[in-house]
């Protein structure tokens, strides 16, 4: 049967079986996002089930040692690099880790420029922490407000492996009729992006905050409410990255009625974004290090 002929619920169907080939999370990641969640977790807890992953443990070193976090002495011990990275900065790194890795596996989607893709997610990751960090939520939020833009588009890779030749289509109809990407997804195919993302979350089991962040970061109103805010940052920090185009996710027009209900939902005016421009680019190739430890082979 053609794609263009699919019902919602066959095309549900391919995306779920899609998913269900994706390899599920290694085991070290595993135990690591386990370890992560006990509220009484000690960095020797983490370094314990690290230690026994030797590909993870140089990812953690490569990036303590960064210019991310420009630190002024070399790191060269496990247990200090978990310390002075945090347990929630090291849980991200494996899940990017893990995450990066299988969608490498699964191949470039044939409608979007990988490169210009994680451009963008890199930069709605870095933009989304900064604004957490400018309203001055705790510094765990603030790293999975990174990990929640970096992640974000996750879906837009299912759709155009799914359904390559439709993907294209929609593609295009946002280019053609000045439109946003999610809305052309939901004509040309009956669902969009976030519904496919939220479905890669829940099979590897990430957390509420994230598997909401994924799902609805176009409508942060249907997120749990105490996700909203999160979820509100990441969706304001990708309408910014559109229109200052910090590489394209397939999204080049904006609905500027919903940038006024993201700017009250987080807090802000536009005008006091103007800070982001001065540092922006600065930290998206800081960032990319991250992306770069990420995506090393395993």
């Amino acid at each position: 049967m053609k794609n263009n002929l699919l019902t919602k619920e066959q095309r549900l169907t391919r995306i779920r079986n899609y998913i269900d080939r994706m390899p599920s999370l290694s085991t070290t990641v595993t135990k690591v996002l386990a370890v992560c969640n006990r509220p009484d977790t000690s960095p020797k807890d983490l370094n314990h089930v690290i230690s026994l992953d030797p590909v993870l443990t140089g990812q953690v070193l490569k990036l303590v040692n960064s210019a991310f976090y420009s630190l002024p002495n070399k790191i060269t011990t496990l247990t200090r690099a978990i310390i002075m990275l945090g347990l929630n900065t090291v849980k991200n790194l494996a899940l990017s880790t893990a995450i990066l890795g299988t969608v490498k596996e699964e191949g470039p989607p044939q409608g979007l420029a990988m490169d210009l893709f994680w451009t963008h997610s890199i930069c709605v990751g870095v933009i989304a922490k900064a604004l957490a960090a400018a309203k001055g939520v705790p510094v765990m939020v603030r790293e999975e407000s990174f990990i929640g833009g970096l992640l974000h588009d996750l879906g837009k890779v299912v759709l155009t492996n799914c359904f390559p030749a439709q993907y294209e289509q929609a593609l295009e109809s946002t280019r053609s009729q000045f439109d946003v990407l999610h809305a052309a997804e939901t004509v040309i195919l009956g669902l969009d992006h976030g519904l496919a993302g939220k479905m890669v979350a829940q099979k590897w089991q990430l957390s509420n905050a994230i598997t909401d962040t994924l799902g609805y970061h176009h409508d942060p109103g249907k997120a749990d409410q105490e996700n909203r805010e999160l979820v509100a940052i990441v969706a304001l920090a990708n309408v910014y990255a559109n229109i200052f185009d910090f590489g394209t996710a397939g999204d080049p027009y904006q609905n500027y009625d919903q940038l006024t209900k993201l700017l009250n939902l987080v807090g802000f005016k536009w005008g006091d974004l103007s800070f982001l421009l001065e540092t922006v680019e600065d930290e998206i190739e800081k960032a990319r290090v991250f992306l770069d430890v990420s995506k090393a082979e395993t």
